[in-house]
């Protein structure tokens, strides 16, 4: 006898189906973290996935590097696994971003960077075989605010229009633990205000009106931004006897999963547990496609993207060459007056010559002519 027909044609069990495919397949998700160095940017990414992706920084390095007056980009591979699904990590550094004095132009490799992998990725969507496809668009980019307590610097504020409008942009104040709650609640406010009044675009998370719970949880997450964050790998004890990550100092434990002490946990749950996915698809739907339309409307289908001739990371270098080139003119240009006036004096002191030796020779001309007249007059008195 057959089994009885469940209810339904089974296009319910497509959510199944789909799981049971990306289960398999796995993810891949890139992060990009930009700061000042020593804000705890290494520290955070290896709280946030509970491993040591790289080592910390050396800072006698670090001030080694000044002399670069660059930008790096370093790019960081790993593969994660829990509960037998896998995501393929990459975490993107910026060292060097607001290390110096002269910090102009600090932003154009990082915002080249991510304009090269919309590039990359889209010059490899034209080709005919698309099977393996290299994908380094960025999906979060953690912007690491130093906490002053004042309000965001103008550097701040440069990269972080030019961010928003190229990734999902999540702002951050580091090194939480430094300010006071009502420190650290001041100068969240004043950033935010500054954001609102600057512009600046930044990744909010979408509230689901049809299911209230999830509702909620995205408007406190908007509620929390910017993010105060703290980080640290090691485990300390707290006054209670819990074992938790955090900082240990005289008045106490700063522990970074207390949201009394700061969002860590919001933060995570932001990037992992509940909006992966969307960070994901607003990358690819939102920002891809906004640079692809935009390259598309000024290019045609397989034309190269044109290339800047005027790369700000060069400016200065072409300024220091124009600077050398036009003051080794000038002294050539000294030389050669120089020289022009030594060969003029020359000319006027053999022209003078000339001239009292022409005079000379005239004056031997006229005593000759007198010898001769002379000579002349007393041969005919003779006769």
């Amino acid at each position: 006898m057959a089994a009885p027909l469940s209810d339904g044609i089974g296009i319910a069990n497509l959510p199944n189906q789909r799981h049971k495919i990306v289960a398999k397949r796995g993810a891949h998700f890139t992060i990009m973290v930009v700061g000042e160095s020593g804000l705890g940017k290494t520290t955070l990414i290896n709280t946030l996935f509970s491993t040591e992706l790289y080592s910390p920084k050396s800072y006698t390095k670090r001030h080694l590097k000044q002399l670069d007056k660059l930008t790096e980009v370093e790019i960081i591979k790993a593969e994660l696994e829990e509960k037998a699904f896998k995501v393929k990590l990459t975490v993107i550094d910026t060292p060097g971003f607001g290390d110096y004095v002269n910090n102009r132009d600090s932003w154009a490799p990082i915002v080249d960077f991510i304009d090269d992998q919309h590039e990359a990725y889209m010059r490899q969507e034209q080709q005919p075989q698309r099977h393996e496809k290299t994908d380094l668009r960025v999906h979060a980019c953690l912007y690491f605010i130093r906490p002053t307590g004042h309000t965001l610097k103008p550097l701040d504020i440069e990269i972080m229009k030019r961010l928003g409008t190229r990734v999902n942009l999540i702002p951050i104040i580091a090194k939480a633990d430094t300010l006071t709650q009502n420190d650290l609640h001041t100068f969240k406010q004043r950033v935010r205000e500054v954001i609102a009044a600057q512009s600046i675009r930044i990744y909010t998370p979408p509230v689901d009106m049809d299911d209230d719970a999830a509702a909620e949880h995205a408007r406190m997450l908007q509620d929390a931004i910017p993010f105060s964050i703290i980080g640290s790998t090691e485990d300390v004890k707290t006054t209670d006897g819990r074992v938790v990550k955090g900082r240990e100092y005289l008045w106490g434990v700063a522990e970074v999963e207390n949201d009394a002490h700061c969002d860590f946990k919001k933060l995570r749950s932001l990037l992992i547990r509940t909006h992966m996915l969307d960070l994901i698809s607003t990358s690819e739907d939102s920002h891809y496609e906004n640079y692809r339309q935009a390259q598309m409307e000024v290019r045609k289908f397989g034309e190269p993207k044109v290339k800047k001739l005027d790369n700000p990371k060069f400016k200065e270098e072409e300024e220091s060459l124009r600077k050398r080139f036009t003051e080794q003119v000038k002294a050539e240009e000294s030389r050669f007056r120089q020289w022009e006036q030594h060969l003029i004096a020359e000319r006027d002191r053999l022209n003078k010559d000339l001239e009292l030796a022409h005079s000379a020779i005239k004056q031997l001309e006229a005593e000759l002519d007198n010898l001769q007249s002379g000579y002349g007059g007393r041969g005919t008195a003779r006769r």
